[in-house]
């Protein structure tokens, strides 16, 4: 049985696994995904620091793995330029961005209909348009309350397969690789930031949960956009 049908304990493997073999466990998951499911293998890239561990990865693996990043007209300065330098390098990396029409400061009065706007709905379109039939993601499952009951193959979506290659991968754990193989980052993590997002909706924060920064003071706080948790096909489209 291939790593792509296991059904390994997690939290045993968040723990007893060391830093090498985690990473060989995450080259393991895309290589076998990038073989079943070749050019339909796209990475989803935040621009954040799993992101881009994740696109280095897969980088590794193959240099003709494509990926997508959605932006929004929120993100922070920083993000944007980083966003140039990323693109620039990697041309294969496709901008998804929505220009839709929204009240002003939705992302107070409804910021979950914000990011269905902003973020989902572009991701939708990325699926879609660059014909995607497995898309990497860089969630982890120690990363905060909302993202404990994730695997690491998922199918979420009829027809549209989710690989979690670091999802065991703690946060110092993170950093080490970016560390020892010198992938850029996000200059805001200089500034503090552990988890990064739109620039209304994402602080500084020194909680235990990496995302307690994000949507302080909303029903949201800590959670998530939806693009994890919302479908990314619609019924009958046929996507």
């Amino acid at each position: 049985m291939g790593l792509l049908d296991n059904k390994d304990d997690l939290k045993e493997l968040v723990e007893k696994l060391n830093f090498k073999e985690k990473v060989d466990r995450s080259l393991a998951l895309i290589d076998e995904a990038y073989r079943k499911y070749k050019d339909g293998l796209v990475v989803a890239n935040s621009l954040g620091k799993d992101s881009m561990a994740v696109w280095d990865l897969s980088k590794k693996v193959s240099p003709k793995i494509k990926g997508f990043i959605v932006t929004t007209r929120f993100k922070p300065k920083q993000t944007k330029q980083f966003m140039q330098e990323v693109v620039t390098r990697y041309p294969e990396l496709k901008v998804y961005e929505s220009h839709a029409e929204i009240p002003p400061e939705l992302y107070k009065t409804d910021p979950d209909k914000c990011c269905e706007i902003l973020k989902v709905e572009p991701v939708k379109r990325a699926v879609e348009e660059m014909q995607v039939t497995c898309w990497a993601t860089g969630l982890r499952c120690t990363e905060g309350r909302t993202r404990t009951d994730y695997k690491e193959v998922e199918e979420r979506d009829k027809g549209l397969i989710k690989l979690n290659p670091i999802l065991i991968w703690e946060e110092r754990e993170v950093w080490q690789y970016l560390a020892l193989y010198q992938v850029p980052v996000n200059p805001l993590y200089g500034e503090g930031y552990r988890s990064l997002g739109c620039a209304p909706c994402t602080h500084i924060s020194s909680g235990e949960n990496e995302r307690s920064g994000r949507w302080i003071g909303t029903s949201k706080c800590g959670g998530e956009c939806g693009i994890h948790t919302r479908p990314l096909k619609d019924a009958g489209s046929g996507i």
